[in-house]
């Protein structure tokens, strides 16, 4: 099968039960109810090479939120995108420069609620390797690639916990090189990993 094949293949498959989805059973926090979401959307890209990676970003530390933080190119949803796919796209193009010509969507993957009250759906697409992004410098300070059999690998996903406010709030975080990957985009990194590892 191709890539895209095994990827639609992997996104077409159920969530397993304990999938951290919506209402799922690790977070980044207590999670806001449902009528007071905000719809949210990032691009999971692929790139297409015989050992895919999954280009990933550091925000810069003058943020206001997730200052320094790894995350997919994404973010919230405007009044004048007619999808998450559209979201996805148009934050990535903003974000790392990725023109969305570039981008084979493949489809959208398990919605993830935050702490912070949003609901973000990432959407899943292949891109060419060894493209060169252009990071916007307001709001990426790096863009960078990660194996995705490195990804996926359940062994590279450690389970911690921390105290805040009053609460132990637990969370999975991945170590890569000098980067922390952890919070939302750890966690739809392992509802991702829990549907792909059948089909890659």
């Amino acid at each position: 099968m191709t890539l895209a094949e095994r990827l639609a293949a992997a996104l077409a498959h159920p969530p397993e039960p304990h999938a951290i989805l919506l209402t799922g059973d690790l977070h980044d926090g207590d999670l806001a109810q449902d009528e007071t979401l905000l719809e949210a959307a990032v691009l999971v890209a692929v790139t297409d090479r015989p050992e895919p990676g999954i280009i990933l970003t550091r925000r810069t530390d003058s943020l206001r939120n997730h200052a320094g933080q790894i995350a997919f190119p994404g973010g919230r949803m405007d009044a004048g995108d007619r999808d998450a796919v559209a979201t996805a796209l148009r934050e990535a193009h903003e974000e790392i420069g990725l023109s969305p010509a570039d981008v084979q969507v493949i489809g959208p993957a398990d919605r993830y609620r935050t702490v912070t009250g949003f609901a973000v759906t990432p959407v899943v697409g292949i891109v060419p390797a060894d493209l060169v992004f252009v990071a916007s410098p307001d709001e990426v300070a790096e863009v960078f690639e990660v194996p995705l059999a490195f990804l996926i690998d359940e062994a590279k996903h450690v389970e911690a916990s921390v105290e805040w406010q009053g609460q132990e709030r637990h969370y999975v975080e991945i170590s890569w090189g000098d980067h922390r990957i952890w919070g939302a985009t750890a966690a739809m990194i392992v509802n991702l990993a829990r549907r792909m590892r059948w089909a890659l």
